[in-house]
């Protein structure tokens, strides 16, 4: 059963460490395969209190969109428990090339417990298991980022990683289901998007699901929960914002 596991909704540096909300990143299950996506702080520990489900030796790999540690703060520990310290080399890891090089975010030694790493580019085409996915373009960001389209036998999924908006964004995440990272209410001069933009997306996109997820301070005092039921009415689309724990079956 294709499915999203939501390990946590907080974003930006405030919600995250002081664990307002959960950071471990999202769980996708997609035609068969295991992707372990931006496991930040506690991403080990969601997983493990939903070990019948979310066993970590059972992923086929795990994706960086970015190296901002709300991202990536448990990316090692999550290849130890998938490799079981390196016992069972297995699985792939995607990241951009400044999470892998000078100040890397993915410890040397771990490297060579992983089948294989491979580095996510603008236009990058890319395929795990029965799946595939790309990365259409590079984000407006402090660091490299990119968002991400995956294609499964029955499902589509897009993920809007963070960025600033910026002209035909919504142009290149097409998928069935559109996960949003929406950091911020209102506009303003950090590269994360603001609701508006979130809606601006929506309403040109149109896909079958909208979930509004990785809320900074004044989103998650906003009560996103509400703010989505509102978006769904202006929009027509069915749009959900994320909770700790969140499954959503496609």
């Amino acid at each position: 059963m294709d499915n999203i596991i939501f390990l946590g909704t907080a974003g930006a540096r405030f919600a995250v460490f002081r664990q307002i909300r959960a950071s471990g990143g999202i769980w996708i299950t997609l035609s068969d395969t295991q992707i372990l996506l931006d496991p930040g702080p506690g991403a080990l520990v969601k997983c493990l209190k939903n070990r019948s489900e979310l066993d970590p030796t059972k992923l086929d790999g795990i994706i960086l969109s970015h190296r901002h540690l709300d991202h990536s703060a448990d990316i090692n520990v999550m290849i130890e428990a998938m490799t079981q310290g390196g016992s069972k080399p297995h699985g792939v890891i995607f990241a951009p090339e400044d999470a892998l090089e000078e100040d890397p975010v993915i410890f040397r030694y771990l490297r060579k417990y992983v089948k294989r790493i491979e580095i996510l580019k603008e236009k990058g085409e890319y395929q795990l298991k029965n799946i595939k996915f790309n990365t259409p373009i590079r984000h407006q960001h402090s660091s490299e980022t990119y968002g991400i389209n995956f294609s499964g036998e029955k499902n589509t999924i897009s993920y809007i990683a963070d960025t600033k908006y910026f002209p035909k964004l919504e142009s290149y995440y097409k998928g069935d289901t559109l996960i949003i990272n929406v950091v911020r209410l209102e506009p303003s001069n950090i590269e994360h998007l603001c609701l508006q933009e979130a809606k601006r997306i929506i309403l040109i996109n149109k896909p079958k699901l909208a979930i509004l997820s990785h809320f900074g301070l004044t989103m998650i005092k906003a009560k996103p929960w509400e703010l989505a039921a509102k978006l769904q009415k202006e929009t027509g689309v069915e749009v959900r914002a994320a909770s700790d724990g969140m499954r959503i079956e496609l």
